[in-house]
Order: C-alpha cells, then sequence, then structure tokens
C-alpha cells in the first residue's frame, strides 16, 4: 500500500487532505502537535522512519503581515523545512507534492500568470515560499509544487470569509479593497485535485511539475465580499452589516504589499492532468452548505 506523510495536517487544505487521502493509501498526519517545524533533526528522523512514498506539504508561515516583523520565522517554515523535506524525501525516493503561493508574483500582469512566468514577490512571504520552491527543485528528484490562491476553508484560523463573517457580526459597515484582483480558492478543491495529482504521480518516474490550480473566474475582494454575505443571509446569518464600501488599496495601507494581480493560469494543468476546476461561486454556494450542515460539529 502506498505510504503518505502530511505535513500540516491541521490547516486549512490540511485537514481536508486528512479526509481526502485515505483514499489513496496509508495516510500518516502530522502537525505541530507531534513536531515543532523549528526541529529540523526530528523532521529528518520522522521522514527516515516512516519511509513514505509521498509526502504531501501542506504545512506553511502564511500570516502575510506578521511575516515582516518576523522574517527569520517566515524563512525557516517556508524555505528551510521544504528543504530538509526535500533532501531527507530524496534519500528514500519518494514523491513531494508541497503547496506554494501567487504572492511568488509581483501582480504587475494583466493576464493571468502561466507557470514558465517571471517570479518576483514583494514581501517577505512571497520570496521565502518562492525560496521553498528553489529548495525543492535543487534537492529532490521527484516533485510537484502546486501554486494556489486566495485560499479559504472550514477548517484552520482564520482566513478572508471567515474575517468576513466575523466583522459582519460586528459592524454595520464594513469597507474591503476593490482594486486587488484574483480567484477564490476553496481548500476542499485543493485536496480534491491533490488526490488525482498523486493518482498520475504514482504512474511516472522522474516528474518535476509546477502547476497552478485555482478555482475558474475573477473577482475583487470587495467582489468576494458581496456573494460571502450574500449567501450567508440566505442561510439566516446573525449579520449587523448593512452596508459593504469599496476602496482602494492606497486607503488601506498594510505591512506587506500585495500583489494587485493574482490571476494564475490553469491551462496547464487542465490540459495535463483532465483536471477542470469549479467557478469560484458555485465553490463558494458548496462552503455554505457544507458548513451549514457541521456547523455545530467544526
Amino acid at each position: 500500500m502506498t505510504k503518505i506523510l502530511l505535513f500540516g495536517s491541521q490547516g486549512q487544505v490540511g485537514k481536508e487532505l486528512t479526509y481526502t487521502l485515505p483514499i489513496m493509501g496509508e495516510l500518516i498526519k502530522l502537525d505541530r502537535t507531534i513536531v515543532d517545524l523549528t526541529e529540523e533533526d526530528k523532521i529528518r528522523t520522522i521522514i527516515q522512519e516512516i519511509k513514505p512514498n509521498i509526502i504531501v506539504n501542506s504545512a506553511a508561515y502564511t500570516a502575510v503581515d506578521k511575516a515582516e516583523f518576523e522574517p527569520d520565522l517566515a524563512y525557516h517554515i517556508n524555505s528551510i523545512v521544504p528543504k530538509i523535506i526535500a533532501e531527507e524525501g530524496d534519500k528514500i525516493k519518494a514523491k513531494l507534492i508541497h503547496i506554494s503561493t501567487d504572492y511568488v508574483f509581483d501582480g504587475k500582469a494583466n493576464t493571468p500568470y502561466l507557470e514558465i512566468d517571471l517570479t518576483n514577490p514583494l514581501g517577505v512571504y512571497g520570496k521565502s515560499k518562492l525560496l521553498g520552491e528553489e529548495n525543492i527543485q535543487q534537492n529532490i528528484d521527484n516533485y510537484i509544487i502546486l501554486r494556489t490562491a486566495w485560499v479559504y476553508g472550514i477548517y484552520g484560523k482564520s482566513n478572508f470569509l471567515k474575517t468576513m463573517i466575523r466583522l459582519g457580526k460586528q459592524r454595520e459597515e464594513i469597507k474591503v479593497v476593490i482594486d486587488q484582483i484574483g480567484c477564490p480558492t476553496y481548500a476542499e478543491d485543493i485536496a480534491l485535485v491533490i488526490n488525482k495529482i498523486i493518482n498520475q504521480f504514482l504512474q511516472e518516474k522522474n516528474i518535476k511539475k509546477i502547476y497552478h490550480f485555482t478555482n475558474l473566474g475573477v473577482c475583487s475582494w470587495y467582489d468576494f465580499a458581496v456573494n460571502i454575505f450574500k449567501s450567508a443571509e440566505k442561510l439566516s446569518y446573525d449579520l449587523k452589516v448593512k452596508e459593504i464600501l469599496p476602496i482602494f488599496t492606497s486607503e488601506y495601507p498594510t505591512p506587506a504589499k500585495r500583489p494587485a494581480y493574482s490571476v494564475l493560469s490553469t491551462k496547464k494543468i487542465t490540459q495535463e492532468l483532465d483536471i477542470t476546476p469549479s467557478y469560484w461561486q458555485d465553490s463558494l454556494n458548496r462552503y455554505f452548505i457544507k458548513f451549514n450542515k457541521y456547523r455545530n460539529i467544526i
């Protein structure tokens, strides 16, 4: 049986993977209660003891603004840990699937980013994730780097959707940026795609690929917020919000610069792996249906 080692099993995507990956083989789940990602020797020992066929790394430092103030930790988790995983994985001939981000680009494009486009991250988070990609490419023979964007999901501590719902319960007016463009991507969809990648991955040797995967469509954070509240209202959420106001990025300064345009092309993954993403509005509706069903136990 295929043995799969999952890093970051309590995160947004990681938790979804704990439900999808068992279909693919024996799953060994790791989170911060089992291994502290600052303990390099322990990471190496775990990989060598378990000897997985496939390693999935969904662990990451994702606090974009906070990363500007603690770059050492961001670089360690996002670039050094992937290097260690790649080095140890290569020793046992494992295959690695690593989740990366749209933040490796600077957002100055006006057409969807291809996997071959030049990278130019703006802040510590994006730079640390790009270095993680490079460390993987240099240290393991079999890997797939899966870049995604604007991730939200039921699990994990926080995301844009959860922040909007929290603010919507507290305020009558919410201001949301309208000049940052991307595509919201449901964590469950990412997990299901990783299953499909593994199914393909098991049949090939010496695969070294970068893929982009998001849901389909394009919107601003403002558009996303409007759709979140429309869906929430249908499910009788106790909301105070009455008005959502569009603002420009310049009116909402943050410690880290964000890409103004974060749309990733999914053409390559669609053509090579026969994967057709769902439209982001459809996935958002599925999120709320699932959350409403399980809200009392999640």
